[in-house]
């Protein structure tokens, strides 16, 4: 049977499991790191301004940090892969670590299920968190990480209680928080 007018595609058992896989791979990591926050609107200038009071700004760190959460962990991250470049095997642990922190926090589109029990996102990220912490400490590069984590964590607070919460998009993920 013949179609005219028609421009053949390559059917995905063309590509082979392989070519499968890496193309669901690019998808989610376009849709994962689609789903972090704009990092112009986390940098916006007029939107930081000194809290009035302890209390608004510990408000304003829960808000920050529930809403650009993934912005903040990519910011952790970083400083702390910037901070191994002199340690090769740390390096090497930290990009073993960063595959399993894309495939399990940043680019899943569907609930952890564990033992048939959704596992919430925080979970997921602390226990990655702790994990790399424990492994990269097992290489021993603790100075580096503990300087790096301390500066990560810093910025975070620092960024989380110094930007207003006033300008921030209202949605149902946040309004909990």
């Amino acid at each position: 049977m013949t179609t005219y007018g028609t421009i053949p595609t390559s059917s995905s058992s063309a590509q082979g499991p392989s070519g499968e896989y890496i193309s669901r791979a690019k998808d989610r990591i376009r849709a994962g790191l689609g789903a972090r926050r704009p990092w112009k609107l986390m940098f916006n200038f007029r939107s930081f301004n000194f809290p009035s009071s302890f209390s608004d700004a510990f408000g304003q760190v829960r808000s920050n940090v529930a809403y650009f959460r993934m912005n903040y962990a990519i910011v952790v991250l970083l400083i702390l892969f910037l901070s191994l470049l002199w340690h090769p095997i740390s390096l090497i642990v930290f990009v073993v670590m960063m595959a399993a922190w894309l495939f399990l926090y940043f680019l899943r589109d569907e609930p952890l299920v564990l033992f048939g029990k959704t596992v919430d996102d925080r979970v997921v990220l602390i226990v990655l968190a702790v994990v790399t912490i424990v492994l990269l400490f097992l290489t021993h590069a603790t100075v580096n990480i503990l300087v790096a984590l301390l500066i990560g964590v810093v910025l975070v607070i620092a960024h989380a209680a110094l930007r207003k919460t006033d300008d921030l998009p209202v949605d149902e993920e946040n309004s909990a928080f």
